[in-house]
């Protein structure tokens, strides 16, 4: 018999096993977030509307774990989910299609009216599994840059202070106007989404959120925000108000000059979203410093419900989104 259930303390070992080969390190920290998730007994109760932390289920036959699922409310508006992490094993890709199928019923039955995933671009036969089988549409994409010889001192860092929740207004007026019309309909953000969450210290990642503001009419016209799951890898995302000619560097040096007070050795990679109006003067700016893109992740949004295509593959493992960076 086929349940999905979900995870449970008990069933670490199991899924451990499926994921030795991803090394040491990684494993052990995998493992570590499954086994904080397995024991929130008191959020799995919560109306979606309270949920801010990451849940996952389990596909058993026979009292085999054949597949994991993760999903994570937005912060700000838990209505919108996002999946995380997907594995199933062997050549079960009907598995991941049921367990997709099974949060979005469960989900959308509390309240939830969007799911998104990002998906690498080198993995096709996932891509197909959500656009084919699970009824997702592509909608864009974002590439991660990595920074290295930058020198911050040869720039005066840009004039960000700390962003307040009295600014989440702007900030979303800010992030919308500067989506590119396309893809407005799927990816608008509501201004709680900017907001500080009141649970953020029990989170699994750190965020710090910045904005710039025009000196004359005090307008925000820049929104940063620097975010880390390790305290050693940082991700710099820039929204800015393509109007002004805002100096990168200056930006960069900002970021670097921020994360040197909570850390002497790290790594800083930069996010190009490609749904903006800035995106391509961003991108010759990233390619005109010499820094290297490391990752393209497709975004793709629920849309409608059509068959998965059966694919034959061994094990497949899927750390969705920017959990898969590393420094090396």
């Amino acid at each position: 018999m086929i349940i999905i259930r979900a995870l449970d303390y008990f069933d670490i070992p199991k899924i451990r096993k499926m994921t030795e080969y991803l090394g040491a390190d990684d494993s052990d920290r995998f493992a570590k977030e499954l086994k904080t998730e397995a024991v929130r007994l008191i959020h799995s109760c919560l109306p979606l509307k309270y949920k801010f932390l990451p849940e996952s289920y389990v596909l058993v036959s026979n009292k085999e774990i054949l597949g994991l699922i993760t999903v994570l409310p937005t912060m700000g508006n838990p209505y919108k989910i996002v999946i995380t992490r997907l594995i199933f094993q062997n050549n079960l890709y009907d598995v991941g299609k049921q367990l997709v199928e099974f949060v979005i019923a469960r989900y959308g039955a509390m309240g939830a009216v969007a799911f998104s995933v990002s998906v690498d671009n080198s993995h096709d036969e996932l891509f197909d599994l959500f656009m084919s089988g699970c009824g997702f549409r592509h909608c864009s994409c974002e590439n991660m840059w990595k920074v290295e010889n930058f020198n911050r001192k040869e720039f005066e860092p840009a004039k960000f202070r700390a962003c307040q929740n009295s600014d989440a207004k702007q900030v979303s007026d800010l992030y919308n106007s500067e989506l590119t019309p396309l893809y407005k309909p799927s990816l608008t953000r509501i201004k709680t989404e900017f907001k500080e969450p009141f649970f953020e210290g029990i989170t699994n990642f750190y965020k710090n959120r910045y904005v710039l503001e025009d000196y004359i009419s005090h307008r925000v016209i820049a929104y940063l925000s620097i975010m880390t799951s390790d305290n050693t890898n940082f991700i710099v995302d820039l929204t800015t108000n393509a109007g002004y000619n805002l100096f990168y560097d200056e930006i960069l040096s900002f970021a670097f000059l921020e994360i040197s007070r909570r850390k002497t050795n790290f790594y800083v990679f930069l996010k190009q979203k490609k749904y903006t109006n800035n995106s391509e003067k961003f991108e010759k700016y990233l390619t005109s410093k010499g820094f290297q893109c490391i990752q393209t992740q497709n975004i793709l949004v629920k849309d409608f419900y059509r068959p998965v295509r059966q694919t034959e593959n061994s094990l497949k493992v899927f750390l969705f989104g920017e959990q898969s960076i590393a420094s090396n």
